[in-house]
C-alpha cells in the first residue's frame, strides 16, 4: 500500500493532528490540471494536499482540501458500522497519554480504552472533522 487518502476542510489543522500523532509532513503541493481531473474523473479540480509519513517509515497519509470541485458528501459522523472505509488505525506506545494529547487537539474518545486479551489496549477516537481514528498500544 502506498499511501490513504482522507479529505477534510481544515487542511492545517487536520497537518497538526496528525503531527501529534507521530507522523511527519512530507511536503504540501497543489494539485490541478488536466492530467488530475482524468485520474480522478472530476474534471477541472483545484486541490490543496499534505503528504504525511507514518514515524516507521512505511506508510503514508494524504490528506486532501478541494478546493473546486466543491465536496459533495460527507460521512464523517457516520457509525462504525456504516458501509465504506471504516477508520485509520494506528500504533501508539502509551495509549493514555496518546489520548491526553489528542484531546487538546479537539479529539473525542468514542466508547472506551478497551483490552483485548492480553495483546492489545483499543479504541477509536473521533479526531478532525469527526474523522474515525482507531488507537493500538501492545502490551508485554
Amino acid at each position: 500500500m502506498d499511501n490513504i487518502g482522507i479529505v477534510v476542510d481544515d487542511l492545517a489543522a487536520a497537518i497538526d493532528f496528525f503531527r501529534e500523532l507521530g507522523l511527519e509532513l512530507e511536503g504540501r503541493a497543489m494539485i490541478e490540471g488536466e492530467w488530475a481531473g482524468r485520474v480522478t474523473g472530476l474534471g477541472d479540480q483545484r486541490v490543496e494536499i499534505a503528504m504525511m509519513r507514518t514515524p516507521d517509515g512505511h506508510s503514508r497519509l494524504e490528506l486532501s482540501r478541494f478546493l473546486t470541485p466543491a465536496t459533495v458528501a460527507d460521512h464523517r459522523n457516520a457509525p462504525v458500522n456504516a458501509l465504506g472505509y471504516l477508520r485509520v488505525m494506528f500504533t501508539v506506545d502509551d495509549i493514555d497519554e496518546t489520548l491526553d494529547k489528542l484531546r487538546k487537539r479537539g479529539a473525542q474518545l468514542v466508547g472506551e480504552v478497551v483490552r483485548y486479551q492480553d495483546i492489545y489496549r483499543l479504541c477509536y477516537i473521533r479526531g478532525p472533522e469527526g474523522l474515525l481514528i482507531g488507537l493500538a498500544q501492545e502490551l508485554g
